[in-house]
């Protein structure tokens, strides 16, 4: 059963990550390892905090294992150019959020950045 619950923390913490990756997507565009790698490695902490923003998971491995296989399954729909398939008109938000090209490099961000989590977040 989800069990809806507001937690301020984690919705502050969010709007920072958040931040952050706009101004990796505008502000750092140019600078090659920031944009390609540490944007995906960052995005699976902005799932986390925003998944325990509004539910309370008491499992943290558990919903750190989950949005890694969200995160792989996102990716690997991008291998099926999921984002021209809906629809999208390349450049928009929508377009961007679901991205358009498979990469394993960007699983293994993905799986750096759950990693972090693993090792930074209480597990409970």
């Amino acid at each position: 059963m989800i069990k809806l619950k507001f937690n301020l923390t984690y919705f502050l913490i969010s709007l920072l990550i958040f931040i952050i990756e706009v101004l990796i997507a505008t502000v750092f565009k140019h600078i090659f390892f920031v944009r390609a790698y540490l944007g995906d490695v960052i995005v699976v902490m902005l799932l986390f905090t925003l998944v325990k923003s509004f539910v309370f998971i008491k499992n943290n491995s558990k919903l750190i294992f989950g949005i890694f296989i969200f995160s792989c399954l996102v990716e690997w729909a991008q291998y099926f150019s999921i984002a021209e398939k809906l629809g999208l008109r390349q450049g928009s938000i929508m377009y961007i959020i679901v991205g358009n090209s498979f990469s394993w490099i960007d699983i293994a961000c993905y799986a750096a950045g759950c990693l972090l989590l693993f090792l930074l977040i209480p597990k409970k």
